[in-house]
């Protein structure tokens, strides 16, 4: 049975009682939950469709064309549409559709107006729609779950990568140390910004790809770090008891020295997740990230600089959105680096 030791349940302790680290971390995790099922609650599918008998769930299923449902078409059904006509038939058949009735691909157009169009409960549209007619808030939705999971990929392989070398560079040294060394200052001296607009201006970037090349790049911080903590350890000790007892290279490294700097680690996670967000956000208004009609935040900035006055609704709700996610996070790493600070200099209330 796998069981805590006494010093990270008391690190989890000093975590839960700064309320506005911990709080802020339920309500992320809530966030990206809600998102993970934003088809749920955003989406142009019915959630239920009671027709001749007969339940139909769409939401998660492959498209069903209108003829199931007796309309004169073979395309995907619009359900809001088929909503109107069941409460007009009154003959027992009914849909229900999401908080939300629209995709953040979905553009809504009306007759004689055009784009970007304000709030309106009437239509549902709540947050208004952008210059094509779609929903801002299923495009925040949306926009939020790639963000959010593009930096947790992010943060997993820049992790792997950077924490693997930082620890052999530490405890080897020498001639491996020396080769990364120069290998990282040649990363640092290459323009990151400039290296994203010439592969974009050749291929049109994907979310791997533009995952890919943010990993290629963004893997030396934490190495840095890690490598530092590692010199530090490698001289403590318990690790030269370990090498008395004939312990193996991997199992100092891995068994010993690695459980004794995740302090150092840890205390980077938020910020890492945080510097993903924005990264994403501002390649993406620059015109260098995700390729429309994808979802962004970024693509959502872009639009309300140029309708700040007639649609002031677009900036305030991606600002509002980004200013939240990012402080929530910025709290949750406070309150993860003084829980887990051996020093504990410092006092929240």
């Amino acid at each position: 049975m796998f069981k805590l030791n006494p010093l990270t349940i008391e690190q989890l302790k000093r975590f839960k009682s700064i309320k506005r680290g911990y709080y802020s971390f339920l309500i992320l995790c809530f966030l990206i939950l809600f998102s993970l099922l934003g088809e749920l609650f955003v989406n142009n599918r019915a959630l239920i469709v009671y027709y001749n008998k007969k339940f139909y769930f769409p939401t998660y299923t492959n498209m069903i064309p209108g003829t199931v449902f007796g309309l004169g078409y073979e395309y995907e059904t619009n359900y809001r549409e088929l909503q109107k006509i069941f409460k007009q038939d009154s003959q027992g058949n009914f849909v229900i559709m999401p908080l939300v009735p629209y995709d953040p691909f979905e553009t809504d157009k009306l007759d004689g107006s055009y784009p970007p169009f304000p709030p309106s409960i009437e239509k549902k549209h709540y947050l208004g729609t952008d210059k094509t007619g779609r929903d801002v808030l299923a495009r925040l939705l949306y926009g939020f779950r790639i963000a959010i999971f593009f930096s947790l990929l992010l943060l997993i392989f820049e992790y792997a990568i950077g924490i693997t070398i930082g620890l052999l560079m530490g405890y080897l040294g020498g001639r491996f140390d020396l080769f990364f060394q120069r290998i990282i200052e040649i990363w640092n001296n290459i323009p990151f910004l400039y290296a994203i607009i010439i592969i974009a201006s050749i291929v049109i970037p994907n979310f791997f790809s533009l995952l890919g090349i943010m990993i290629f790049f963004g893997w030396i911080g934490i190495t840095w770090y890690v490598r530092t903590a590692t010199y530090r350890e490698r001289e403590r000790e318990y690790v030269l008891a370990a090498k008395v007892l004939g312990a193996s290279t991997a199992r100092i490294i891995i068994s010993h020295i690695l459980p004794n700097i995740l302090s150092v680690i840890i205390t980077f996670v938020p910020f890492t997740i945080a510097g993903g967000i924005t990264a994403l956000t501002a390649l993406d208004y620059l015109g260098f990230g995700l390729a429309p009609p994808t979802p962004s935040w970024g693509q959502l900035l872009s639009e309300a600089t140029e309708f700040h006055v007639k649609a002031p609704w677009i900036g305030i709700s991606v600002i509002s959105s980004l200013v939240v996610i990012l402080t929530m996070v910025t709290f949750i790493g406070e309150a993860i680096r003084e829980a887990f600070d051996p020093k504990m200099y410092t006092t929240y209330e």
